[in-house]
């Protein structure tokens, strides 16, 4: 089993990936600036708060860990606003990261994310651009620095996500020919990010998931 950091752990796919991993059985540090109000219990549960964007919160939730999970996320209304979070987190935690040995790092993005952009049809690309485009901006320099790092990266591009339990019936789209977009519970995104934290079929790969 691994030790596996969380980050952006305290809701949405964070917390649904730390649900998963402790039930899978691996030890999980649960990394946010709300980790105190996680509401689980679990011998294998760390509770570490800290600040995405600070250099020595990272580094010191890096010790022992064997892979990191980055799944961060911005407020709705914060996406109407110019966004950093995703870019000026990566950057520091890459090489923090490297400095720490931890190699294995699944980051979250989203569907329309670098070149899965082109993959957008033309009467859904001006919505997305008006809702989502600084934040979607930023996930594209987030993506460019991971890609220019030297760890064993995967970009998680999921589609519109939905609540509810994981199915277990969600696809992945590794080929550029095949991405799409479609709905997909964020437990389902926790289920591949779970089975592939020691699993090296989609290592330096983007994947979009799908249900």
């Amino acid at each position: 089993m691994a030790h596996v950091l969380v980050i952006g752990a305290s809701n949405g796919i964070g917390l649904e990936t730390v649900k998963a991993a402790l039930a899978a059985g691996h030890r999980v540090r649960a990394f946010a600036r709300s980790a105190a109000r996680i509401d689980l219990t679990d011998g294998n549960l760390e509770r570490f708060t800290g600040d995405a964007l600070k250099v020595a919160d990272v580094e010191a939730a890096l010790d022992g860990v064997d892979a990191v999970v980055q799944a961060l996320g911005v407020p709705f209304l914060d996406m109407f606003k110019p966004v950093r979070l995703f870019s000026d987190a990566t950057n520091v935690l890459v090489p923090a990261m490297e400095k720490a040995g931890a190699r294995r790092l699944m980051s979250v993005t989203g569907f329309g994310t670098g070149d899965s952009k082109e993959a957008i049809g033309f009467l859904q690309l001006v919505p997305f651009r008006l809702v989502f485009g600084r934040a979607y901006d930023d996930k594209d320099a987030q993506e460019i620095r991971i890609r220019k790092s030297g760890l064993d990266w995967t970009l998680v591009r999921p589609g519109v996500l939905t609540s509810g339990a994981s199915t277990g019936r969600y696809r992945v789209l590794d080929e550029p020919s095949s991405w799409r977009n479609g709905l997909i519970p964020r437990a389902d995104v926790a289920h591949f990010l779970v089975q592939h934290i020691e699993n090296g079929s989609y290592v330096r790969k983007a994947v979009v998931l799908v249900g």
